[in-house]
């Protein structure tokens, strides 16, 4: 089972997928299997962290940005340096995750949560989700 999901992204904005991803897995009727998601996009990521505090998140891509801070002299420039940043920042977060399900859940921890990483921005973003039953 395959869902194409759409979301409209603000600069360097978090998402969180919780909802549309655990709803998604809920209604496949799954019991045993994997949920696996993937954005096809080369200036975005995605992972999963701590939803407790929100400031977190914004360390998070405080962070990324201090590893792979945007500038002039990348040998890529295909857009902007923002773009070319975007691509370096997705390519060490990752573009796709697999989750387990069991009992008809993803088995998330009690504070994890799944979100979306733009590096760029903004722009109209889409992920995909896959829920495969192990039967």
């Amino acid at each position: 089972m395959l869902k194409n999901f759409k979301l409209q992204t603000a600069e360097h904005d978090v998402v969180k997928l919780n909802d549309e991803i655990v709803e998604f897995v809920k209604s496949s009727g799954v019991e045993s299997g994997t949920c696996t998601i993937y954005t096809p996009h080369t200036t975005a990521g995605l992972t999963i962290t701590s939803f407790w505090d929100p400031r977190g998140l914004e360390d998070l891509q405080d962070e990324i940005r201090r590893i792979v801070p945007t500038r002039i002299d990348f040998k890529h420039q295909h857009d902007t340096p923002q773009d070319a940043a975007g691509h370096i920042k997705s390519s060490l977060i990752g573009v796709s995750m697999s989750l387990i399900i069991e009992n008809g859940e993803l088995l998330l921890g009690h504070s994890q949560g799944i979100y979306f990483l733009e590096f760029d921005g903004p722009r109209n973003r889409e992920f995909y989700v896959k829920v495969q039953s192990d039967k």
